[in-house]
């Protein structure tokens, strides 16, 4: 089974210009619960009294999802978490040989560090689900992602979280994130151990949700996501896409059937309030999703849309729409005549075609309404001729 845990408030507000006042995470935060993801990250305690007071908010609003908070492997970070009331605390600390080198700090001392947290949050908040997150994790060496993954278990974590923190995976070679979650799990499993792995994955090279779908395939059990994938520079995982695949291809993996139909109403209120547009050819919820165009598609879509389309849009609260312009034929023209109520004979449709066709060369695309402004134009042009 695979959960999801939405990073929207948190690594979401990582992306440069973007932050949500508390009443719009609040929101934002209801409309995921609604959705039906398993983990809300509300965000890092320690960075602001803002986001503080936000991640309290949400933690007491009574969802059905757990609430997370992220902290540095520090003491005080922990501290401003639990005082949140949160049920999920994420804790990173980085254990690649730059990245030690740079704190001038040995494997043993970092890892020693992470058990010493991790151990004192667990003590602090037995019931608290606990992820350790070996941050940068494909490009550290292996042995010592392990090493800090089995002491972190051993100390109470519950989930270890592989995170590609650069877009450095690619399915199918060497750094395949499916062959990655299937040696850490073979590597604790043979030490006693089965924490649930999660997948954290970064577009930059705009592969975050085939990794993220190659690490469900080796046993990941969690993966990260967000409302338009925002995150730091291209982002992570989109969410949308994320769950539409899961929904279509692997629903095996999925804990409990999700209200989808709220995917267009979350991402409408994170583009609206994170100054993002949708763009319209962004899956599942752009404008252009469930839209047939050229002529040939749209003759086969009238008659059955699963010609040109391999997901079901009223899975999203969507619908099959038919664009008309300079592409149309009659065929789509006839089918949006039906739609909004017009009988027409054969010369007027032709007319009302090269006019939808003249509108179309100007770049535009006839909508439902301007449709019965043609035609009734053009039924009145006709009359008075």
């Amino acid at each position: 089974m695979v959960s999801i845990l939405d990073a929207t408030l948190r690594e979401g507000e990582q992306t440069p210009g973007i932050y949500f006042d508390v009443h719009i995470k609040l929101a934002i935060a209801d409309l995921l619960d609604a959705l039906g993801v398993e983990i809300v990250e509300a965000g890092h305690p320690a960075v602001t009294p803002g986001i503080r007071e936000a991640v309290a908010q949400i933690a007491g609003r009574g969802l059905r999802a757990r609430v997370g908070a992220h902290a540095r492997s520090i003491d005080r970070d922990v501290d401003r978490a639990l005082e949140c009331g949160v049920g999920f605390l994420g804790i990173f600390y980085c254990v690649s040989e730059d990245r030690l080198l740079d704190q001038a700090q040995s494997l043993s001392e970092a890892v020693g560090q992470i058990v010493r947290v991790i151990a004192r949050a667990r003590r602090l908040a037995p019931g608290l689900l606990i992820r350790y997150t070996p941050e940068d994790a494909v490009r550290s060496p292996f042995a010592s992602v392990v090493t800090a993954a089995r002491e972190a278990v051993r100390a109470g974590a519950d989930i270890i979280s592989v995170a590609d923190t650069t877009g450095f995976m690619m399915p199918g070679g060497e750094r395949s994130m499916y062959d990655f979650v299937a040696r850490l799990r073979d590597a604790l499993g043979r030490d006693g151990l089965s924490p649930r792995i999660a997948v954290h994955c970064h577009n930059d090279r705009g592969l975050a949700l085939a990794n993220a779908l190659d690490g469900v395939r080796g046993g990941a059990e969690i993966v990260d996501a967000s409302v338009l994938g925002l995150g730091e520079r291209a982002g992570i995982v989109d969410l949308a896409t994320l769950l539409a695949v899961l929904h279509a291809d692997f629903p095996e993996t999925e804990t409990a059937p999700r209200e989808l139909a709220v995917l267009p109403e979350l991402y409408r209120l994170v583009s609206r309030y994170a100054g993002v547009a949708i763009p319209v050819n962004q899956p599942v919820c752009g404008q252009n999703a469930f839209t047939h165009c050229a002529g040939v598609h749209t003759q086969a879509a009238v008659r059955n849309p699963l010609h040109y389309q391999s997901l079901a849009p009223e899975a999203f609260g969507r619908r099959s729409q038919i664009a008309l312009d300079h592409m149309s034929g009659l065929a789509s023209l006839r089918h949006c005549l039906d739609r909004i109520g017009q009988q027409v004979d054969e010369g007027l449709a032709g007319r009302i075609l090269q006019k939808v066709k003249e509108v179309g060369q100007t770049g535009r695309v006839v909508d439902e309404t301007e449709l019965g402004f043609i035609v009734d134009y053009l039924r009145r042009a006709g009359t008075d001729g």
